[in-house]
């Protein structure tokens, strides 16, 4: 079993002993995403730390969607509701990468595929070589807007 989920399931168990009902409930529900994704498929695994992270990350971006829907409908309590489950989900993510990091990152790699004069052509090229490096520490949109602004 990975170290990731395996600490998941620790804090589950502190945080219902501490009587914490956001964070005993986010992580019950990342666990039962966790699972989901284990039996998903022709035939059950078991994921790596790298692939328990990719469901903390969708997880996480779900949450801040929801956020953003319910403040744009009114919905305070609910927005708050949302943001305080992504804040758990963030506590096991590895660290964000800045805006900066995101471009040095981009700009390494149009340099590596030799992608400086294509244009969005080598979009699909860049974000091959981007998206490995930057998997559940940076938002995907964010990386493609940051191609997107660098070959245009």
């Amino acid at each position: 079993m990975s170290a990731l989920k395996d600490r998941l399931r620790a804090d589950l168990t502190a945080a219902i002993k501490a009587r914490d009902e956001v964070r005993s409930s986010t992580l019950r529900m990342v666990l039962t995403a966790i699972t989901n994704a284990e039996v998903a498929g022709k035939e059950a695994r078991e994921l790596s730390d790298d692939d328990v992270i990719g469901v903390l990350s969708s997880e996480g971006k779900k949450r801040r969607e929801a956020a953003t829907a319910f403040e744009e409908g009114g919905r305070a309590e609910m927005a708050a509701k949302e943001k305080a489950e992504a804040a758990v989900i963030a506590d096991y993510l590895p660290e964000q990468l800045s805006a900066d990091d995101i471009a040095t990152l981009v700009t390494a790699a149009i340099a590596q595929v030799g992608a400086a004069g294509e244009g969005m052509k080598a979009m699909g090229k860049v974000m091959g070589v981007v998206t490995p490096q930057v998997k559940g520490r940076a938002d995907g949109g964010a990386v493609a807007a940051e191609v997107r602004r660098q070959l245009a």
